[in-house]
């Protein structure tokens, strides 16, 4: 990389988190004002009341560090660079979710609600040409139609969205999750030599880094622990989504070719994708509704088996960490089919749930 294509990311990195940083105490005191808390519940594993609306400070944070990291290479290039109209419906994506999350943390809003608006913004990915066109091998398929590549882009947004937005149930694992997956985009990215989108990534990091920190170690009793609540996690499903699609997509004039693109993208965030799909199964199998509450995601599994929150939290971000490593070398190193790397990571994440599971059950029946 350039020493310009190196202190731009960190430009919009700093100026991200800086915002975000001070921003963040003025978001709990003002919480705090409003009794805008999130109250525990049975379902919940915190006792205390604590604000909710910590990834409100996720999108002015990105968009200054965006801003200004842009204005910075405008200024060594001597103009601002070109952005596609398409840019915009994204933007405007973007803020409708970002919306619907405000309006969900501050009044409650239907599931079934959410989920259409959901699917609403989804379709702003094809409808800007964005979408999955190519499997590279996956199920055996190479290029595909956009009748197959539309609806498979509208279905993966939707389950990237809802397993950042649903994984988020204890301290620093949505946060985490995707910090991992951020900063693997933002070196992909930055190999590739695709300064706009390592920025995207960067400003990104730095928001949720600070987020996290707050998360982690703020302390309840001094009104500075926060949970980033359905604006953070539904931002941060679909950056993640758009960043999926557009690292997927084969097309030669936008970025090179990069073997196993889909294959790898969702392999980012394979531990929050997977685990959806198996709770959403488990849930249809023993007949209860799609959005049905329950504590039966990975990190509540993991809780009834005898873990610790952070114990927990250290699992299964290694669990991701694990799996990161382990398709990069199966799918660039060996050369290993995607079919057959997809069937060894199911296996895999199918025994350790069912470890957990048993370890679960033998703990209860012990007591």
């Amino acid at each position: 990389m350039s020493q310009q294509n190196i202190f731009l990311p960190l430009l919009a990195f700093l100026v991200s988190a800086a915002v975000a940083s001070i921003t963040m105490p003025w978001l709990l005191r003002l919480c705090k004002k409003k009794g805008l808390y999130d109250l525990p519940d049975e379902r919940k594993v915190h006792t205390n009341n604590i604000p909710r609306l910590g990834g409100a400070v996720f999108v002015p944070s990105i968009l200054l560090g965006m801003c200004v990291s842009v204005y910075a290479l405008s200024a060594i290039e001597g103009g601002f660079p070109a952005f596609h109209p398409s840019t915009f419906a994204i933007v405007t994506g973007v803020f409708i979710i970002y919306l619907i999350g405000l309006l969900d943390d501050l009044m409650g809003l239907r599931a079934t609600f959410k989920f259409a608006i959901q699917l609403s913004t989804a379709l702003f990915l094809p409808f800007c040409n964005l979408y999955v066109n190519n499997f590279d091998g996956l199920f055996g398929l190479g290029e595909v139609a956009v009748w197959v590549g539309y609806p498979f882009t509208i279905l993966l947004c939707l389950l990237i969205v809802n397993s950042i937005n649903l994984i988020d149930g204890i301290d620093g694992l949505a946060s985490g999750l995707s910090v991992i997956a951020l900063t693997a985009f933002a070196v992909l990215f930055a190999r590739l030599d695709v300064l706009m989108y390592t920025l995207l990534t960067a400003s990104l990091i730095g928001a949720v880094l600070v987020f996290m920190y707050y998360n982690l170690f703020g302390k309840a009793e001094r009104g500075t622990k926060t949970f980033m609540g359905d604006t953070g996690s539904l931002i941060l499903g679909y950056a993640l989504a758009y960043l999926v699609m557009k690292y997927s997509m084969s097309n030669s004039a936008v970025l090179p070719a990069r073997p196993h693109a889909l294959m790898i993208a969702c392999t980012l965030l394979l531990i929050p994708i997977f685990d959806l799909i198996r709770v959403a199964l488990t849930r249809l199998v023993h007949g209860k509704g799609m959005f049905h509450p329950d504590k039966t995601h990975i990190h509540h599994l993991c809780m009834a088996a005898g873990f610790s929150m952070r114990q927990s939290l250290v699992m299964i971000l290694s669990a991701q960490l694990f799996f990161i490593l382990l398709n990069v070398c199966l799918l660039l190193l060996a050369n290993v089919s995607p079919t057959v790397v997809l069937a060894i990571d199911i296996l895999l994440f199918a025994g350790g749930i069912w470890w957990l599971i048993l370890r679960g059950k033998r703990l209860n029946n012990s007591i």
